[in-house]
């Protein structure tokens, strides 16, 4: 059963009461809440995803709930738990539905070491992936919306999974997170995509999540194929340009932008390496979001790919 089977009042209904298993990926992740602005989120933008049988298992257990002091009705706030146990600060009530995906990911980075977990954005075509590491404020999170309202498949737009033993790149399509001026860009660049309404004066500035394509989540237990390391690089007024980079440089820029490199010791050492030798290698500046899309367009798989 989908998410979208459910009414919203069903819906509120059973995350107030035993909670949902919802599939996202190769995780499980079991969720409770009686925050309604949270219920009608998941409803709007989580309505491809799976609902699983109610289980004692899950791979993440985590709610999203109200401080049991004053700060319940004066400037109300919201607590995520992991666990039971909240790994953070609370946030304004407000701020629940973002909170709820910057939990996920932590859930992830923090947990899942049976894979190399790279921050980057990840998508494919034609069995071919591109890695998109890069650090905010890089324009990565509106070229990858961009791409992936343009026939790229979505695999993620903050974690690449790297499986460590044979070197696949693992979906975990999930909301795409759009911050400030992106979030007018790419309603304006995608008319027909589904937003979360916007949330102002978080800690990343004003956001809102976009729906994954439903292709992407009805192919998110589907592996693919490395192909390409792009450094995304947003730039007023630039001229698009793809530089090709050598290996040794993006492997170390890589790795800087892994969460468990150094935790998998020589096994994360060797599943980066085989990655990058898999893998054309650049960096990409670009202003207009037409002109990235046709140079990803024009992109051919390294020849020991093929």
């Amino acid at each position: 059963m989908k998410v979208s089977a459910l009414t919203t009042a069903e819906l509120e209904l059973q995350l107030k009461q035993s909670g949902i298993f919802i599939q996202t990926g190769p995780f499980v992740t079991h969720l409770q809440t009686r925050i309604a602005s949270v219920a009608q989120g998941v409803g709007l933008l989580y309505t491809d995803f799976s609902l699983l049988e109610q289980t004692d298992y899950a791979d993440f257990h985590v709610s999203l709930e109200r401080p049991h002091n004053l700060r319940r009705w004066f400037k109300p706030q919201v607590l995520f738990r992991f666990d039971s146990s909240p790994p953070f600060k609370p946030l304004p009530l407000d701020q629940a539905l973002p909170m709820l995906e910057w939990g996920l990911n932590w859930c992830v980075s923090s947990h899942a070491n049976r894979y190399l977990i790279i921050h980057a954005a990840v998508v494919e075509k034609d069995g071919y992936a591109a890695i998109l590491p890069a650090p905010p404020g890089s324009g990565k999170s509106t070229l990858c919306a961009a791409l992936v309202n343009r026939g790229w498949r979505l695999l993620s737009d903050e974690l690449t999974l790297v499986r460590v033993d044979d070197g696949k790149l693992i979906p975990l399509p999930r909301p795409v997170s759009l911050k400030n001026q992106s979030i007018d860009v790419i309603q304006h660049y995608a008319p027909e995509a589904i937003f979360s309404p916007k949330v102002h004066d978080t800690i990343k500035g004003t956001v809102a999540l976009m729906r994954p394509p439903t292709a992407s989540v009805a192919r998110a237990l589907e592996p693919a194929q490395i192909a390409w390391v792009i450094f995304p690089k947003y730039q007023a007024g630039a001229s698009t340009q793809l530089q090709l980079l050598p290996k040794s440089r993006t492997f170390m820029r890589v790795a800087d932008n892994a969460f468990n490199y150094s935790l998998l010791g020589t096994k994360g050492f060797e599943t980066l390496s085989n990655l990058i030798d898999a893998a054309d290698c650049y960096d990409f500046t670009y202003s207009v979001l037409d002109e990235a899309i046709a140079t990803f367009a024009a992109l051919k798989p390294p020849t020991f790919n093929t």
